[in-house]
């Protein structure tokens, strides 16, 4: 990306910080903290997930006969299926069902990806959208900025407003009552006069033909029932085999998406239905009705094919991975969005229906955390999705000296991709340079050259302070220490994985680790193990996160092999671990180290737990901590571990209910991020600054978490793990 794009897209952020950023952080947090509320309500919860995912699994595996047997099904009920191959055959069937009359539209983000209403006004048509959020997108003339609300980026104020301007009424409404009720009138009208009822389909049985309509204002059913011509748009993927199959997907939709235990209206409809239209138009039954089932391809039935991208198909569009994630909440889908789709799994869906340069535009707003993986209800791994598009959009990007750059980089991804993801993707080999030549090499990287260098070619933004490198890594001091406690004699014996910031940067939590677990009976081996894959990785370098993955593996090989415990201390490298190298590494390798590997917190927490003597840690005395955990801490379960050893050890604990510090690693050092990662930031900044947290020793158990409160505060923020330490004051 050049200066120039950079520069581009950090305006663009900026301005939707400015005047949408309120209003969607409003929203999304009350969708996230809804389904919080409404999922926790569910003993089954995790069960329904996964029968989810079965029948999403099992549908799209036989989805060429599931279209057979829903053809069947709708042409036996006296309906009509198109099965269209891509947005403009799709087009061209329903313009000339429509032919030039009036249509309703209930919501529908299929028929957005096709742009149906633009082709159906170009031939003539009057189109309005019925729903009311997307009736005030129609009438502004603006995309949707979220799957499930796509108004969600407006204030009440501002629709008063453009109402105002558009219907210049005599009483112009100004409370949410009256611009509902204003809003309904008017489209009453409309669709009592319409000929043509448009809707999607949150799903279609095949057994039946039935289509499952999940919705908040009921105008879906007033489409249907007030024309006598029913369009029915849904891709491919929406047609599950049958209608007990709907079951768990109702209990889950509306609970993911907006925290309602159910939606308003869950309508099930096998048309043509037999009820009567109503006004002018009335039949008298509906013997005469017309209905047309316009089944979607565009580019689908390609991602059933690929093996990575296959997942985006069980996506339920409950917006769940949007209303989670740290950075959609303070953008929305304006800036994390493409052509359609936005939030976490747009990436995929972009990718797939639109094309990888429609991705591109905003697939590094993902930053791999996870958090979205946990709240998907079919269980699909995001994260994965976008590091796969990232990849190929890095391979996309040839060029006629690749031969050279593939031959001097230290990595195994191939020429063409941004220098600024090169320099993090090889962030272990940076830190490695750093290290052996520090002091001088902090003191050159901190000169204003140097960083106005670095801004201009790179990306890496002037305002963001530097890792300093430390001149004797973790693995050359405790080469030269060597452990305090005998492998006969120890409780346990561990080896202690030395992440590349570990080992080269934040050294201290690294030698309190050690000196915590050997204070409990432990003895700990620290080998030179290189860094995870988890920078490559975030950067789309597929092929240097595999690298980096063997050679961890490797090193950590024997202390596994032997039965011996591998504790992590960065979160991220443990999630590494326990999902990625699912992805990197042979089942067996990966499920090995998984077995065995253990946050460093975690680790202490079992120890104590089996026997370990608490007497040997400090007494916290009640010392005032305000903690925040990982977002891959959460994600993995991991954050009442270290609460528990930390309030077990006499420490007075307060945790954050911030899910994200906003600096997801190299994320917050990229100048066009830098603002959208310092606005996340600041709602973690503002509970560590209230009146019961301001004094309060501020720790945090992630690499970037620390470095944004390092940035965002007045108090050098620790790691737990140095609580425990009774050298913590010394080095």
């Amino acid at each position: 990306m050049s200066a120039e794009n950079r520069r581009r897209k950090a305006e663009h952020i900026r301005h939707i910080l400015d005047t949408e950023g309120d209003s969607v952080q409003q929203n999304t947090r009350v969708f996230n903290e809804g389904r919080y509320e409404s999922t926790g309500d569910l003993d089954d919860y995790e069960r329904l997930k996964d029968e989810a995912r079965a029948i999403k699994e099992d549908a799209i595996e036989r989805l060429p006969e599931l279209i057979d047997e829903v053809t069947e099904a709708v042409e036996a009920n006296g309906g009509t299926v198109y099965l269209a191959d891509d947005a403009a055959d799709a087009n061209r069937y329903i313009t000339e069902v429509v032919d030039g009359r009036t249509a309703v539209k209930s919501k529908s983000m299929t028929s957005e990806e096709i742009e149906v209403n633009e082709a159906l006004e170009a031939d003539g048509a009057d189109v309005w959208e019925t729903d009311l959020a997307e009736f005030v997108l129609q009438i502004a003339d603006e995309a949707p900025s979220h799957i499930v609300a796509p108004a969600i980026h407006k204030s009440r104020e501002e629709i008063a407003a453009l109402f105002d301007e558009v219907f210049e009424p005599e009483d112009p409404p100004e409370t949410a009552e009256e611009l509902t009720r204003f809003a309904r009138e008017h489209l009453g009208e409309k669709i009592r006069d319409a000929d043509v009822g448009m809707t999607g389909a949150n799903f279609v049985t095949a057994d039946t033909g039935t289509l499952a309509l999940v919705t908040s204002e009921g105008n879906a059913r007033k489409c249907v029932q007030a024309t006598d011509t029913h369009v029915a748009v849904a891709g491919v993927e929406k047609v599950i085999p049958s209608v007990e199959d709907l079951q768990p997907f109702v209990e889950l939709i509306g609970r993911s998406g907006t925290g309602q235990d159910i939606t308003s209206y869950v309508s099930l409809l096998t048309p043509p239905t037999d009820s009567p239209t109503f006004g002018d138009k009335a039949l008298g039954s509906g013997d005469e009705r017309d209905f047309h089932l316009v089944l979607i391809d565009n580019g689908r039935m390609e991602m059933r094919d690929d093996d990575q991208l296959r997942e985006t198909l069980y996506c339920i569009r409950c917006s769940a991975c949007a209303n989670s994630c740290a950075n959609f909440q303070h953008v929305g889908g304006h800036a994390f969005g493409g052509e359609t789709y936005s939030g976490g799994i747009a990436t995929g869906w972009e990718a797939g229906v639109h094309g990888e340069e429609s991705a591109a535009e905003f697939n590094d707003l993902c930053t791999g955390c996870s958090r979205c993986v946990n709240q998907c209800p079919v269980k699909i791994d995001i994260p994965w999705i976008n590091t796969v598009v990232r990849d190929r959009i890095n391979r996309g990007t040839d060029s006629d000296l690749d031969f050279l750059v593939e031959g001097l980089t230290p990595d195994a991804d191939p020429g063409g991709i941004d220098l600024q993801k090169r320099l993090f993707g090889n962030f272990d080999t940076l830190a490695k340079l750093g290290s052996a030549f520090a002091p001088l090499s902090n003191w050159v990287a901190e000169a204003g050259p140097a960083r106005s260098v670095l801004e201009r070619t790179l990306g890496v933004d002037s305002r963001r302070e530097l890792p300093r490198f430390e001149r004797e890594s973790l693995v050359d001091w405790f080469a030269d220490r060597g452990s305090r406690v005998d492998p006969d004699a120890a409780r346990e014996r561990v080896t202690l994985y030395p992440d590349a910031y570990t080992n080269y940067v934040r050294t201290e939590r690294g030698k309190a680790a050690v000196r915590v677990l050997e204070s409990l009976g432990v003895h700990v081996d620290v080998p030179a193990a290189g860094e995870s894959g988890r920078a490559p990785l975030s950067q789309g370098m597929v092929a240097t996160a595999r690298s980096n993955a063997e050679a961890v593996y490797e090193s950590l090989a024997p202390a596994v092999a032997a039965g011996r415990d591998v504790v992590v201390i960065e979160p991220s490298d443990l999630a590494m671990f326990h999902r990625e190298y699912g992805r990197l590494l042979p089942t067996e390798e990966h499920e090995a180290l998984k077995e065995r590997s253990y946050e460093v917190m975690e680790y202490v927490y079992g120890l104590l737990e089996n026997g370990a003597d608490l007497g040997a840690l400090p007494d916290g005395d009640g010392e005032r901590i305000a903690y925040h955990s990982h977002c891959q801490q959460r994600t993995l379960d991991l954050e009442p571990y270290t609460t528990a050893v930390l309030d077990d050890a006499g420490f007075d604990v307060v945790t954050s209910d911030v899910e994200c510090c906003g600096m997801a690693g190299s994320f917050g050092y990229k100048s066009e991020y830098y603002d959208l990662s310092v606005d996340v930031g600041e709602t973690l900044a503002d509970q560590f600054t209230t009146d019961e947290t301001a004094d309060r020793t501020v720790v945090a158990s992630g690499t970037s978490c620390l470095e944004q409160l390092d940035a965002l505060l007045t108090r050098r923020p620790a790691h737990p793990v140095r609580l425990l330490d009774a050298r913590r004051d010394r080095r």
